[in-house]
């Protein structure tokens, strides 16, 4: 159940009705209904299952080969299943994940955040996010042999980019998923990407999560910035991301750390461009819907942004998604 502030509005309201022009602030953030924990995990969950895509494939027969609803052609040898150790024959069940906007991205908090090889994490471009796994009987199957994925590259970028490598995903933290480049043996779940004039061919030997990406690079000087969010919110409920202009739909980062004394998200790892054209987003969960709020700004050494709640608007995820896609 929501929690409701209402009572303590009421409580302070003959103080208010005596106070500056501030009031009809302050009683906005008091009144807010913000959502616990479990209500903005629910909502970002649904959101993961609405871009889930199910098959049924038999093992144990030769190649599987199965086309999702982008077009990526998703290819694994049934003979090299196994359960347990043991060979896998019958049905089984594959559940396949595609994202190529940020709009989906965000609602399903998936940010395009890769690890740099000191540890820090940086904007990346993406030519897909993808989640493979198989199942028999809900008992998690592992593949011996390559999965191949042959991804259609107009879905994120009108041309080939030949700068384009493999990623997986790391979601040891499962709040913030990040991108790492793996070992070279299919065993670490390596990976590799190919070209064609139209597509790239994905070839890597781990269910889970994979991503084709390239850093995002710009020579500027680079600085930390910070966000607040209105009362109520933290890191247990809301986030805070960061879509930079004129670079297409397919990257998203993300404020990963949040400050409990001051109250603050930030891109911890000072990795945003100094004069960057941005949109920073706030993001939370209400009612079943989603509450947020979208925000031009062209990024200073060491800014702090704040969001309030009359900045938010609330809709369904479907006009979420819209609304962050329609950012340029």
């Amino acid at each position: 159940m929501k929690r409701n502030f209402k009572t303590i509005g009421l409580l302070f309201f003959g103080i208010m009705t005596m106070t500056s022009c501030s009031t009809d602030s302050i009683v906005e953030e008091i009144t807010n209904y913000a959502p616990s924990a479990s209500e903005w995990n629910d909502v970002r969950e649904a959101a993961l299952e609405n871009q889930t895509q199910t098959f049924t494939a038999t093992a144990g027969t030769g190649m599987i080969n199965l086309t999702s609803s982008h077009g990526v052609q998703i290819s694994l040898n049934g003979n090299d299943l196994t359960k347990n150790g043991n060979p896998v024959t019958g049905s089984i069940d594959i559940k396949f994940i595609e994202l190529f906007d940020k709009g989906t991205m965000l609602v399903t908090n998936k940010p395009t955040m890769g690890v740099m090889p000191d540890g820090n994490k940086s904007i990346l471009i993406s030519g897909g996010e993808f989640y493979i796994n198989a199942t028999q009987g809900g008992v998690q199957l592992a593949i011996t042999s390559n999965i191949q994925l042959d991804v259609p590259n107009n879905l994120t970028t009108p041309l080939i980019d030949t700068g384009m490598t493999f990623w997986a995903g790391n979601v040891a933290d499962e709040d913030n998923l990040a991108w790492e480049k793996p070992a070279a043996a299919p065993v670490d779940h390596g990976g590799a990407v190919g070209f064609t004039q139209s597509s790239y061919n994905v070839s890597f030997g781990n269910f889970g999560w994979t991503n084709i990406d390239r850093f995002y690079s710009d020579p500027r000087p680079k600085t930390q910035i910070l966000a607040t969010v209105p009362f109520g919110y933290n890191n247990t409920n809301s986030a805070v991301y960061l879509s930079v202009d004129g670079e297409g739909q397919n990257q998203l980062a993300k404020f990963d750390t949040y400050n409990a004394t001051t109250q603050q998200f930030s891109e911890h790892y000072g990795q945003i461009p100094i004069g960057l054209q941005c949109h920073l987003i706030f993001a939370t969960e209400d009612n079943g819907q989603w509450r947020y709020a979208i925000k031009s700004v062209t990024t200073t050494a060491n800014a702090v942004y704040a969001f309030t709640l009359s900045e938010t608007v609330v809709g369904s995820e479907a006009q979420m998604i819209a609304a962050i896609n329609a950012i340029q």
